[in-house]
């Protein structure tokens, strides 16, 4: 049986379900959940939705209580007449914040974008064990000893015996009305993921750009992560050489000078290489730039090495072109050229933050 609160509880998530969805594409763009981001929970602010409370009106019968006494007794100071002067006592309207899984922000992202369920792969080689809680038993650990079940049984036991006092229920358990959790060890496949994040830090790539692949990073690792148990991330920044770096250098770096895109995908295949087997790892690669290569000779080497290292071990490369007004984009355009045909690619023009929607909805909408 459902308590009367659960459904109220249940009703009102459902009610906040929606209104997220309702706003999730300006989520989306803005970037303000980033700073919000737990652990394992996402602090959302809902200003429109309004938690029910008592509100003590004027009684339109006299009187406010039971009891003798005349009516139209003054039990307090009543309200002035003409509206309200000075400074209030009443508090004002607040933002309800409301606190989400990332599983749950994951699912209501791919509601909103129809994003197919990702299949993974390589799952055959990578197997954990895990305990199951499947039934109960007469025999166990006390820590696992079942209340419910073990209170049923005593209580059984003493009416049949007819030692049951109704003034005086005093329970007793024996050894034979202890009832435990049982559980079983199953093996389990597990998927995990290794996700490459690449951008390009040259001085064409200004605050504004770097924002943009902080954001779309942000809802991709909260995709990927719905779908893995294990996710690792790597970050690489280049301009014309390639370095790995940590996550917070990784967005805040300020770099100037040229762009040799290459050195970033040299990098990145070597890590795939040496750390990420394609028959045990599920590998997604995300480079972000404003496409300005320092030459159509590096932009036909980046794509040899697309063709031979990059494309058969990963699930999917995504590069995303952020424009920006000191870039050519031509990358995008010889990438296009070379590889559009190719279902591992996905590529995508960033015109600014409102563009970010329909960037990750080109690259997550594959289901890879």
């Amino acid at each position: 049986m459902i308590l009367r609160i659960d459904q109220d509880h249940n009703r009102f998530r459902q009610i906040v379900r929606g209104r997220i969805k309702q706003d999730l594409k300006r989520y989306i763009s803005s970037g303000e959940l980033i700073g919000r981001r737990g652990k394992d929970l996402i602090s959302i602010p809902l200003p429109q939705i309004h938690i029910p409370q008592f509100i003590y009106g004027k009684k339109q019968q006299g009187g406010v209580g039971q009891g003798d006494g005349p009516v139209g007794t003054v039990l307090g100071p009543g309200e002035k007449e003409g509206g309200s002067h000075g400074a209030g006592d009443q508090p004002s309207d607040h933002l309800l914040e409301v606190d989400i899984s990332l599983d749950e922000l994951a699912e209501m992202l791919g509601e909103e974008l129809e994003l197919p369920a990702i299949r993974p792969k390589g799952r055959k080689n990578i197997v954990a064990a895990r305990d199951r809680y499947v039934g109960i038993s007469r025999y166990g650990p006390e820590g696992l000893r079942h209340f419910k079940r073990t209170y049923k049984e005593t209580l059984k036991r003493t009416i049949r015996t007819g030692n049951y006092r109704p003034e005086h229920p005093l329970l007793m358990p024996i050894r034979q009305d202890k009832r435990y959790r049982s559980w079983k060890s199953a093996l389990l496949p597990q998927a995990n993921a290794a996700i490459l994040y690449m951008m390009d830090v040259s001085g064409s790539m200004g605050e504004e750009q770097k924002e943009i692949v902080r954001i779309e990073s942000f809802w991709i690792d909260t995709w990927l992560r719905h779908h893995y148990k294990g996710v690792e991330i790597r970050y690489i920044i280049h301009d014309a050489e390639a370095r790995e770096v940590d996550r917070d250098t990784f967005y805040h770096t300020r770099e100037s000078g040229g762009t040799v895109i290459s050195a970033a995908y040299r990098l990145a295949a070597r890590m795939i290489e040496q750390d990420y087997p394609a028959d045990e790892w599920n590998v997604y690669g995300f480079h972000f730039s404003d496409g300005d290569n320092w030459s159509q000779g590096d932009t036909e080497e980046c794509v040899t090495l697309l063709k031979a290292q990059l494309l058969p071990r990963v699930n999917q490369f995504s590069y995303g072109q952020v424009e920006s007004p000191y870039g050519t984009g031509q990358f995008l355009v010889d990438l296009k050229e070379a590889l559009g045909s190719d279902e591992r690619i996905a590529l995508s023009k960033i015109e600014n933050k409102d563009g970010i929607y329909q960037s990750i909805r080109e690259f997550l909408g594959r289901g890879r």
